[in-house]
């Protein structure tokens, strides 16, 4: 079913479209389609979403049918709008243009690069530690099999522990451990996502989901976030919900990656009951709950609003820990903890028993080790707003209260050219269509802030060295694409 955006909510989503810059010099319907691309552009407005009636839209922005009209003919002649008569009009891209997400792939080390293309810190001193301790427990389970396909028992204990502590009740019997939160996500798919099933996520969001849904011959629709603070609009998130009724919707509410935006609780609570109307399966990231900064109060878990086993919630150690150390795991209820594990079988069998053991010793310095983690990243990303608006005050910038990223707005749709650009001066970038399904989002950039500072200060003075020579570069080359994480 495509879905549909009322007129209100289009006049709502363009804002003040007449006050835009240069407005003075073009006429109310240029000005218009201006805007209705700029929503496109940015994947605020998806692709294939029907466009309100023209009437509906001309009463809602309180503007003649006429100028609407005028609109309509001109965003179908620049290519972003199909029309059919007696049908409607759609949202598209000229000529048709896609550019999906290509999932990953792993560079060569490169150690000249300064690379912002992967948003994860490095290991935190106490890893060494609770490695030695762990290699001393290890005998325990030398006289098993050493499978374990939902974990072992005290790491699953752990997580629980974890979840009950945040005003979620869970047991032990309610967690899966896996290899890191993407291995999760694979297998929660696997479970309860039928090949060619309809799957809401939002846009923009994390490629290695996209990549993971791809593979499933998932059929996407999007929910386009604002650049600024507010991040979703329940109305349309909602809307979505009951006019595609997906099987299943992939969101990350704990500061969203890439945008580093924070759900409220009124919005996870309305989000739990829609999706019970609707038949939809939802899957909660927490990949970036361990990070709120500035002493951010969090909100409740969505799935504390679960009462029908709608939410499975992932999460992982990656981001407040280590990448390196591959532990993540799936909270759900306990019947669909024991399918997973029948399905994990035909997969990886379980988790390595060293690697848990370790897991669960950094879980037992969990305040001070995330404490120090949550201090870093705050000097870190202040340090990175700091070079950008000494050295890039055209961009625009909406600073996160959590999580590892900034979502940077750009001073044109030159992401990806200048992506290719800074590889010549030693700076991997990931640009904003990498986060997107149609090759929107390219006056978007994802800045993480998980190098040292002196280090993000140097990267972006790179950028804006490329960024004024950026219209005079020579014919770009070829590359392999690299890991976002």
């Amino acid at each position: 079913m495509t879905s549909l955006v009322r007129g209100t909510q289009l006049a709502r989503l363009l804002g003040q479209w007449h006050a835009l810059p240069g407005r003075r010099r073009s006429p109310d319907y240029a000005a218009l389609a201006a805007a209705v691309r700029g929503l496109i552009a940015d994947a605020r407005l998806p692709l294939g979403v029907r466009l309100p009636a023209e009437r509906e839209l001309a009463e809602a922005l309180r503007v003649s049918r006429t100028t609407v009209t005028a609109a309509y003919r001109e965003l179908r002649e620049s290519g972003h709008v199909t029309s059919r008569r007696g049908a409607g009009s759609w949202t598209t891209l000229p000529g048709g243009h896609r550019v999906a997400s290509s999932g990953l792939w792993t560079p060569l080390d490169d150690l000249d690069m300064i690379d912002l293309g992967c948003a994860a810190p490095a290991a935190p001193v106490e890893l060494l530690s609770a490695a030695r301790a762990a290699a001393e427990e290890l005998p325990r389970y030398l006289g098993g099999a050493g499978y374990h396909p939902t974990g072992i028992g005290e790491l699953r204990e752990a997580v629980a522990a974890a979840y009950t502590r945040r005003g979620l009740p869970t047991s032990a019997e309610q967690i899966m451990i896996t290899n890191g939160t993407q291995h999760a996500l694979d297998l929660v798919l696997r479970l309860t996502l039928p090949a060619g099933a309809g799957v809401l996520v939002e846009s923009p969001t994390y490629p290695n989901a996209l990549a993971a849904l791809a593979a499933r011959r998932a059929r996407l629709t999007t929910h386009g976030l604002a650049a600024d603070a507010g991040g979703w609009d329940a109305d349309l998130l909602l809307g979505s919900l009951r006019q595609t009724r997906p099987r299943l919707a992939y969101l990350i509410p704990e500061f969203q990656n890439p945008t580093g935006h924070l759900m409220p609780v009124d919005l996870r609570e309305r989000l739990v009951a829609t999706a019970q109307a609707t038949g939809t399966d939802l899957v909660v990231d927490e990949s970036f709950v361990d990070l709120p900064l500035d002493g951010t109060a969090m909100p409740a878990p969505t799935a504390v609003f679960d009462r029908h086993s709608r939410v499975v919630t992932i999460g992982g150690m990656s981001k407040p820990y280590w990448g390196g150390l591959r532990i993540g795991w799936v909270r759900a209820a306990a019947p669909q903890v024991q399918r997973l594990a029948a399905a994990r079988v035909g997969v990886d069998m379980a988790n390595p028993v060293l690697d848990q053991l370790l897991a669960v010793h950094l879980l037992a310095d969990a305040d001070a080790i995330v404490a120090a983690r949550r201090a870093e990243l705050a000097g870190r990303r202040d340090a990175l707003v700091a070079a950008l608006r000494e050295f890039l005050p055209d961009w625009r910038v909406t600073v996160p209260r959590g999580g590892v990223t900034l979502w940077t707005e750009l001073d044109g749709p030159i992401s990806s050219a200048l992506a290719r650009a800074t590889e010549e001066v030693g700076v991997r970038l990931a640009p904003g269509p990498r986060f997107g399904l149609d090759g929107t989002l390219e006056r978007f950039l994802r800045l993480p802030f998980t190098l040292p500072a002196e280090e993000l200060v140097e990267a972006v003075r790179r950028i804006a060295a490329v960024r004024y020579d950026l219209d005079q570069t020579a014919r770009p080359r070829w590359r392999e694409p690299a890991v976002i994480a």
